[in-house]
């Protein structure tokens, strides 16, 4: 790896510490799911370059529904066999893809979407939902990304599950 890869990963490590720090203060004292979906939604959105769609699909125990978002128009109901949203719901486990035109069940809401990360939402091994990024650019997300995506979703987890006061 060079001092160029280096520093590039720093600054993403940089960007989303600074994401994070917004996110929490965005979320402090709130406990609305739709409220903090939103909030995050744009922040998340505002602040990324090479972004097209940030947004929450919501787990209504049967399928994901869509919730807050920024970007195109999207699909509404996605069920847990289908796509990279339905793989991260089924599996648990974050899908950072790099060519969505490569896998075969991908749903396609914006034709321009090339790469995209989702990441799920559990609490006490419930799904609450999934938290999902879209780029025009092929292979966008890194490990990086995925590990500053997968705090914010924390983030949001921890605000709509806690005690409440």
């Amino acid at each position: 790896m060079s001092a160029t890869d280096l520093d590039a990963d720093s600054a993403v490590a940089e960007r989303y510490r600074e994401l994070a720090a917004a996110a929490r203060g965005l979320v402090e004292g709130e406990h609305d799911r739709i409220a903090n979906a939103a909030n995050i939604s744009a922040l998340v959105y505002h602040g990324l370059p090479d972004v097209n769609w940030v947004g929450f699909y919501f787990f209504d125990g049967r399928e994901l529904v869509v919730g807050p978002f920024q970007g195109q128009p999207a699909c509404v109901r996605i069920g847990l066999d289908r796509g990279v949203c339905g793989a991260a719901a089924r599996t648990r486990r974050t899908q950072r893809i790099a060519d969505v035109h490569a896998v075969a069940d991908h749903i396609a809401c914006d034709p321009a979407s090339r790469s995209e990360l989702v990441v799920p939402l559990v609490h006490n091994d419930i799904l609450l939902g999934v938290f999902d990024l879209d780029s025009p650019e092929p292979d966008r997300f890194g490990p990086a990304d995925q590990a500053g995506l997968e705090a914010i979703a924390a983030i949001y987890v921890a605000s709509v599950t806690a005690p409440r006061a």
